[in-house]
């Protein structure tokens, strides 16, 4: 008996056989998530970080879908060849380069330098072109998926951030300084302002210690103060305050510019703003 000139028999195999090559894909791909999982439970005893292993285990899966594909393939009859050629690591690199666009590819490659140069890795906290800021959250083929301040995730192709410029507050050395900026009217006791602005900052539980020995035996203030602009209105003093994260740089900043407001209203300082005055000519 046939159906669309196919034997029932060759159907009923053909089914079984890519059912066997679905479960059997499946179930693979499951130990693979299953040992990435186990060896990220153990990460002190492997020499791959977390970026890496979820990097790596998706172009594993990926490899063993495109497998799959090709098995599958091999029981349609004429389609031999084409699944042999997807077999062999030379038809697997030329239909790579075939199907997929180059965007696509300097995107994979893109990936392939950040994982292995290490710019940056899940988990830091980076700020892209001035632009994007937030926690690298997952490094994929594609594209690099970044979590902002108000918990939106950011999707940025792997070959738009390798050329971009990273600041990378996790790398290396994670205290911050932190620039405390207020302007002063020019008949300010600037030394008084001075004095001030140190006392609320010495005052704040975030404030480091970010001096040298040397430092310190010379007597250099904690925190530096100095005038860093004559305006048209207003002095400018800025501050140099530590704090041992960038998050905790921010957070003490926001904190000492309105308790600084506050005492220089106490003492009388003033912190001017621009402006006119309208002079109106009657006939």
């Amino acid at each position: 008996m046939e159906v669309f000139g196919l034997s029932i028999r060759w159907i009923v195999v053909f089914l079984i056989k890519g059912f066997l090559i679905y479960v059997f894909v499946r179930i693979l791909n499951a130990f693979i998530k299953y040992l990435f999982n186990r060896s990220q439970r153990k990460r002190g005893r492997i020499v791959f970080d977390e970026t890496k292993i979820s990097f790596i285990r998706q172009i594993i899966t990926t490899a063993v879908y495109i497998i799959g594909v090709a098995a599958f393939l091999s029981l349609i009859p004429g389609m031999e060849k084409v699944s042999n050629s997807i077999l062999a690591s030379a038809g697997i690199m030329a239909m790579a380069v075939g199907l997929a666009s180059q965007e696509a590819l300097s995107n994979i490659v893109g990936g392939l330098f950040i994982i292995f140069s290490r710019p940056f890795k899940v988990g830091d906290f980076i700020q892209v072109d001035n632009v994007i800021v937030g926690t690298v959250k997952e490094i994929t083929l594609r594209h690099t998926v970044i979590q902002n301040a108000e918990n939106r995730m950011i999707l940025i192709p792997n070959n738009k951030i390798n050329s971009s410029t990273i600041v990378n507050s996790s790398y290396g050395e994670t205290t911050t300084c932190s620039f405390i900026e207020v302007g002063v009217s020019y008949t300010t006791d600037l030394g008084h302002a001075i004095d001030v602005m140190r006392d609320e900052i010495m005052k704040h539980p975030m404030l480091i210690d970010h001096r040298t020995d040397e430092e310190k035996a010379n007597n250099v203030p904690q925190v530096v103060i100095r005038v860093i602009n004559l305006g048209d209105s207003a002095i400018t003093l800025r501050a140099w305050a530590w704090a041992s994260t960038t998050g905790n740089a921010f957070a003490m900043k926001c904190d000492l510019l309105r308790a600084i407001k506050e005492r220089f209203d106490v003492e009388k300082i003033e912190i001017p703003y621009p402006y006119y005055n309208q002079i109106i000519m009657k006939a």
